[in-house]
């Protein structure tokens, strides 16, 4: 079977959880199908890049789009095309229509979901949203992240046959994320792993509650350290925000408020997870988190916020705990106070049962090795691409 996956990130340029799931997905693909890969960028090994540059000074939905068309005019002949994220959306689709194919769509998560991206892009946000419509309307196959992900795709989409959709998880490299306790990167920042931590890891966006972290942190209990790997700001505003509240942060713990923006190198970010009491994902919108994943992996216990795909990954009370979010009361001040204090309150608890987040940690590590592998994910995925060409030979 000839396929080729479209996205945007592709390795060594990798900043989100769409990018890990290509990265890790395409070398098992590859032990079952023939596989092409078109990305976007500098060129690189393993793929076929093409630059965001045209035309020259638009807005950056434009210049995607122009990669898109690239991408396309790029493509050998195929069985079946599966785009990844709105950036490639629009590629599957155009790719399905010229080459009579099977476009399949991994929806990792959804634009009208995340309005605060028309900061990001303004006019361009309209445009991210009618190619993410039209190419989910037309594909022949959508595999969702997570249950609750697919629960999202036919409320936002209700055109959608739900016959079409699949419910295929995100995964981990279990020998990537393991518990390494190194402490070459931790002394480099500037973190003590004698001491109890609480680490994030992730783009310093509103989807990731960033800001809420920051804040919850001041109630943290005293002595407790706060490494945020966080770079890779959506807009300037949001890196303004962010590092105000940082500040604040910082004016109180001192040394103990740690971040780096630079990304970490990989084995980098397994020691940091590795030695962390707690790793916080505080998400606003989350269709799976592979972070938590990869905290879990290095036997972490998670504390969450319950909020679309996580509490499929995340077990509270046996892998993490979870922490109750509710986006229709996201502009009332007075719950997102209440909000951030569970959330410390949670943190709190388990810095101070130390046994438990051990306990959660040795779990949350076992269900990746379980529930998670990457080749199971693979094997599920060609099994959507069989399906939709044998459909589109009849």
């Amino acid at each position: 079977m000839r396929v080729s996956i479209l996205t945007r990130e592709y390795p060594p340029a990798i900043y989100g959880g769409a990018g890990v799931h290509v990265a890790q997905l395409v070398p098992r693909l590859c032990a079952l199908a023939d596989v092409n890969v078109q990305c976007m960028g500098e060129p690189r090994a393993g793929a076929t890049a093409h630059p965001e540059l045209f035309p020259p000074d638009a807005n950056p939905s434009l210049k995607v789009f122009g990669a898109n068309l690239a991408m396309v005019a790029a493509l050998p002949e195929l069985d079946v095309v599966h785009s990844h994220t709105w950036y490639a959306n629009l590629a599957g689709h155009l790719a399905g229509i010229y080459q009579s194919i099977p476009h399949v769509i991994t929806a990792h998560s959804l634009e009208p979901l995340r309005p605060w991206k028309r900061e990001q892009l303004a006019g361009g946000y309209a445009l991210s949203s009618w190619a993410e419509r039209t190419a989910y309307e037309g594909a022949a196959a959508i595999i969702a992240v997570s249950s609750a992900m697919a629960a999202d795709v036919t409320r936002v989409y209700p055109n959608i046959n739900t016959s079409k959709l699949h419910v295929i998880y995100n995964g981990v490299d279990v020998n990537e994320f393991y518990p390494d306790y190194g402490s070459e990167f931790p002394e480099l920042i500037g973190m003590d792993i004698t001491r109890p931590s609480v680490v994030f890891v992730g783009r310093i966006t509103h989807q990731k509650g960033l800001l809420h972290l920051v804040r919850a942190a001041r109630q943290f209990s005293p002595g407790v350290q706060v490494v945020l790997l966080a770079g890779s700001p959506d807009t300037p505003q949001i890196a303004a925000e962010f590092a105000t509240a940082f500040d604040a942060l910082r004016a109180e713990r001192g040394s103990d408020a740690i971040w780096v923006s630079d990304m970490a190198p990989r084995a980098g970010a397994r020691q940091i997870l590795s030695h962390a009491t707690v790793f916080a994902c505080p998400s606003i919108y989350e269709p799976l988190g592979i972070v938590n994943l990869e905290a879990m992996a290095c036997e972490t216990a998670v504390v969450a916020s319950k909020i679309g795909g996580i509490p499929e990954v995340v077990l509270d009370g046996i892998t993490g705990t979870l922490v109750d979010y509710d986006p229709a009361q996201a502009t009332e001040p007075t719950y997102i106070a209440g909000f951030e204090e569970r959330f410390a309150t949670a943190v709190n608890a388990l810095i101070a049962d130390p046994a438990k987040a051990r306990t959660f940690g040795i779990a949350g590590r076992q269900r990746c090795i379980d529930e998670f592998s990457w080749e199971t994910i693979a094997a599920q995925t060609v099994r959507v691409y069989q399906s939709v060409t044998e459909r589109s030979a009849n």
